[in-house]
């Protein structure tokens, strides 16, 4: 016959060993979900970083939030992988561009979702930065001046909470240059008489310091030295691009715009 946990060792003792068992499942649990979240994630990263793939990269990083809910990297990197997916998007037709701003929504989402776990995370705000702008850009920017204010909001957080952060100064050099395509007198009562060139120009430079082998940063820091009538420093940036390494799906498109640009300034 077999007995009891509390008749073999005593109440006291039984208990100390049926918590201590607990306690041990537990940390063993808590220790494979670990191996799978790390072994999931470098998944995803490869996806979304090496080949592009960013639904693949999305489905991966799900994975994850069903092993834990709250997790910022898998919430902010899906984000970026939604952004992604709909900077891809055909958007010539009303129904294409309501197609790629719902997947905007649901990488506002894993934003939203990101900042909540994290608050404190630059990345956080700075995916939520991009979602903003590209719904903006989508939506048209003088039909969602909030957008914009939002972007620019955004971006500044990020910044503030990690001054590295190249896609943040980026994305602020960029709403400067966009915005600044409007004149000052135009956007003041808009809220809007903030942006100016030569912030774009610093913004942008600061994001090709900080990262200078993403082609797509370099391009409009060449397109923010064009518009400003700076020919040869433009000339520099494109001819720096021809050296870089694929590391963005829209690479090859950005190189031959970057071509393009180069013809057009050629003789300037």
């Amino acid at each position: 016959m077999k007995l009891s946990c509390a008749a073999r060792m005593g109440g006291m003792a039984c208990a100390v060993f049926l918590i201590s068992t607990a306690i041990l499942s537990r940390f063993a649990f808590s220790q494979d979900n670990a191996q799978k979240i790390q072994t999931l994630m470098a998944e995803a990263d490869a996806y979304a970083e090496k080949t592009f793939e960013d639904q693949k990269a999305v489905e991966t990083y799900e994975k994850i939030l069903k092993l834990d809910p709250n997790n910022y990297d898998a919430l902010w990197k899906a984000s970026r992988s939604m952004s992604n997916i709909g900077a891809r998007l055909p958007i010539g037709t009303d129904e294409e561009k309501q197609k790629a701003l719902a997947v905007y929504e649901k990488g506002l989402d894993y934003a939203n979702r990101a900042i909540a776990a994290n608050p404190n995370g630059s990345m956080g705000h700075v995916r939520r930065a991009v979602i903003y702008g590209r719904m903006g850009l989508l939506k048209g920017v003088w039909d969602s001046i909030d957008l914009v204010k939002k972007t620019r909001s955004e971006c500044e957080k990020a910044i503030q909470l990690d001054l590295n952060n190249a896609t943040a100064w980026y994305v602020l050099g960029r709403t400067h240059m966009k915005v600044s395509e409007k004149p000052k007198l135009f956007r003041l009562p808009l809220g809007l008489g903030w942006a100016n060139m030569e912030d774009a120009i610093m913004d942008l430079e600061k994001s090709v310091r900080l990262r200078p082998d993403f082609i797509m940063f370099r391009l409009d820091l060449a397109r923010a030295y064009a518009e400003e009538d700076e020919y040869s420093k433009a000339r520099e940036q494109i001819n720096k691009i021809k050296t870089l390494p694929t590391q963005d799906a829209q690479d090859g498109k950005f190189r031959a715009e970057a071509d393009q640009l180069l013809k057009e300034i050629q003789n300037k």
